[in-house]
C-alpha cells in the first residue's frame, strides 16, 4: 500500500455553542485546515489542524508541502515518514510552530489509514484500554457570560446529562478575588456538590495570583484549575501546584514532547493536558501519555473529542475527554454520549467521514 494523492482545504468553522447556546460572541469562526490523504488501494485517511490564525494560508501550504513528501510512501511507516519530515527542515529533532501543526494533520490521517487498513478502530489499535470514557462539557460556561447566563447554561448542561463541566475565571475587566470566586460559586449553586466542575484560567494569572485565588476557591471544590499561568513557567506552575489542594492541570499550549518532560520533571502539574495538534499528532500524544503514566499522572485531552476520545480510551491513565463540539458538523457521524460517557465504536480508524456539504458550506 502506497500513498498516491492528497487534498487540503481551508475552512471557516463556526465556534457557536451547541450544548447550551451561550457563545460569548455569535458568528465567530475558527480557520481550520482539513486534509484527505489517499492510498493506491482506495483508503482515505483524514486529518485536521488549526491555530494558524492569520497564518492559516501558510499552514495550508505547510500541510501541502509535507503531504507531497508522503507520495509513494507506505502509510504504515509512520515514524519513518516523521523522520523524513524532520530531516527536510534541517533539524533532526524537528521544528515546532507551523511545522508541528502541519505534521499533526498528516500523522492523524496516517493513523486513520492504518486503522482502516486492518479494520480496527484507533482506540483499540493504540491499546484498547476501554471503549467508553468520561467526558465533560466545555465551551458553554465562558468568562464573558453574566452570572445569570452562566447559571442558565449550567442548568442546561445538567439537563443534557453531563456530570462534568468546565468554566473559567480570570474574568474580563479588573475583577477582585471575591468577584472571581463568585462566578464559580454561582455555578456550583446550580449544579450541586456531585457534579465535577473544572475551571480554566488560560494562562492569565501570575503564580502569586493563582495561589491567592486558588486558596480562596478551595471551598467551591473544583475538580481542577487549568493553565493558571504561563505554560512554560515550569517553576511558577510547580509553586502553585505545591501550594494548593486543588489539582492543577496544564500542558495544552506546549509544542512537541520535550516540554512535557520538563513539566513532569519539575512537578509542575497534577494532571497532564495535551493538545493533539500542538504536540504533533496521535504518535506524539501517545508518547506523552506514556511519559505521564510513568510519573503516575493522569492525562486529559484538549478539544476535538471526536478524535481525542480514541487516545484517552487507549490509555490506562486517561482521565476524561473535553467535549468541545464546535467541529462536529464537519463529520457525517460522531461518537454519542450516554450517562456522561463518550461511547467509542468499532468503526475502523477514526470512525469518521467528512460531511461534504459541510466542507462546501465552510470553505474559506
Amino acid at each position: 500500500m502506497k500513498i498516491v494523492n492528497y487534498e487540503v482545504i481551508v475552512l471557516n468553522v463556526p465556534e457557536d455553542d451547541p450544548l447550551a447556546n451561550m457563545p460569548e460572541e455569535r458568528g465567530r469562526t475558527r480557520p481550520v485546515v482539513a486534509l484527505k490523504l489517499r492510498t493506491d488501494d482506495g483508503i482515505e485517511g483524514i486529518g485536521i489542524t488549526f491555530y494558524g490564525g492569520r497564518l492559516t494560508a501558510t499552514l495550508k501550504k505547510a500541510v501541502e508541502e509535507l503531504a507531497e513528501m508522503t507520495i509513494g510512501e507506505d502509510p504504515a511507516m509512520i515514524e519513518h515518514i516523521a523522520k523524513k519530515f524532520r530531516s527536510s527542515t534541517g533539524d533532526p529533532f524537528g521544528s515546532s510552530g507551523i511545522f508541528t501543526l502541519a505534521h499533526s494533520a498528516i500523522d492523524i490521517a496516517l493513523w486513520d489509514i492504518k486503522g482502516k487498513s486492518v479494520n480496527m478502530p484507533l482506540w483499540k489499535l493504540l491499546g484498547g484500554y476501554r471503549k467508553q470514557v468520561p467526558t465533560y462539557a466545555s465551551g458553554s460556561l465562558r468568562r464573558g457570560l453574566t452570572d445569570d447566563q452562566a447559571q442558565e447554561a449550567a442548568a442546561t448542561l445538567i439537563s443534557k446529562g453531563f456530570r462534568e463541566m468546565k468554566t473559567q475565571m480570570a474574568l474580563p475587566g479588573a475583577p477582585s478575588p471575591k468577584d472571581e470566586i463568585r462566578r464559580i460559586q454561582v455555578i456550583r449553586d446550580v449544579i450541586g456538590p456531585e457534579i465535577k466542575l473544572m475551571c480554566d484560567i488560560n494562562q492569565l494569572w501570575r503564580p502569586e495570583q493563582a495561589i491567592d485565588i486558588g486558596k480562596k476557591a478551595e471551598g467551591v471544590d473544583l475538580f481542577w484549575l487549568e493553565d493558571v499561568t504561563r505554560a512554560d513557567d515550569y517553576d511558577g506552575l510547580a509553586r502553585v501546584t505545591a501550594a494548593l489542594n486543588t489539582p492543577i492541570a496544564g500542558g495544552e499550549y506546549l509544542y512537541g514532547t520535550v516540554p512535557f518532560h520538563h513539566m513532569i520533571q519539575k512537578h509542575s502539574v497534577d494532571i497532564v493536558m495535551v493538545d493533539i495538534i500542538r504536540v504533533g499528532g496521535v504518535s506524539q500524544w501517545m508518547k506523552v501519555a506514556a511519559m505521564a503514566e510513568a510519573a503516575n499522572l493522569p492525562i486529559v485531552s484538549h478539544v476535538m473529542p471526536e478524535i481525542l476520545g480514541h487516545v484517552v480510551a487507549a490509555c490506562p491513565n486517561g482521565l476524561t475527554v473535553e467535549y468541545m463540539p464546535w467541529m462536529l458538523e464537519l463529520y457525517q457521524e460522531t461518537p454519542e454520549i450516554e450517562d456522561g460517557y463518550l461511547q467509542l465504536t468499532e468503526k475502523p480508524g477514526l470512525g469518521l467521514q467528512f460531511e461534504e456539504k459541510a466542507l462546501a458550506t465552510f470553505a474559506a
